[in-house]
């Protein structure tokens, strides 16, 4: 069973700083591309950043130069550090990974539950 499980969101002032993290199980890491999206009340899912396996980065234009993405293989775990956030980074940040099951070949796409940013002003 897959599983990718975000911690790190909570309540932060505008201008401030959070670190979420991402942690897989049951995907092979090493082969797996990750995201994070987020999604505000009554918007669309967007992309917010995105790693290939290779260490590839990709930023959505809303938060360029304001947050790193990484990963570390050694704790199969992906990080978005955030900084100088704002009221409109405010949604429920979740987790994607496209990667392979142990002992399967094809490639599927998985969701974590989800954290909660809250940037107040």
């Amino acid at each position: 069973q897959v599983q990718l499980v975000e911690s790190g969101g909570g309540y932060v002032q505008s201008g401030g700083s959070l670190r979420l993290s991402c942690f897989t199980s049951g995907i092979l890491f090493s082969t797996t591309d990750m995201a994070w999206y987020r999604q505000a009340p009554g918007e669309q899912r967007e992309l917010v950043a995105e790693i290939t396996s290779g260490g590839t980065t990709n930023y959505g234009d809303s938060v360029k130069g304001r947050c790193a993405i990484s990963r570390d293989s050694t704790k199969r775990a992906m990080y978005l550090q955030m900084h100088s956030l704002k009221t409109e980074d405010t949604a429920v940040y979740f987790c994607y990974a496209k990667g392979r099951r142990y002992g399967r070949s094809s490639y599927s796409s998985f969701w974590g539950q989800g954290t909660q940013v809250t940037v107040s002003s």
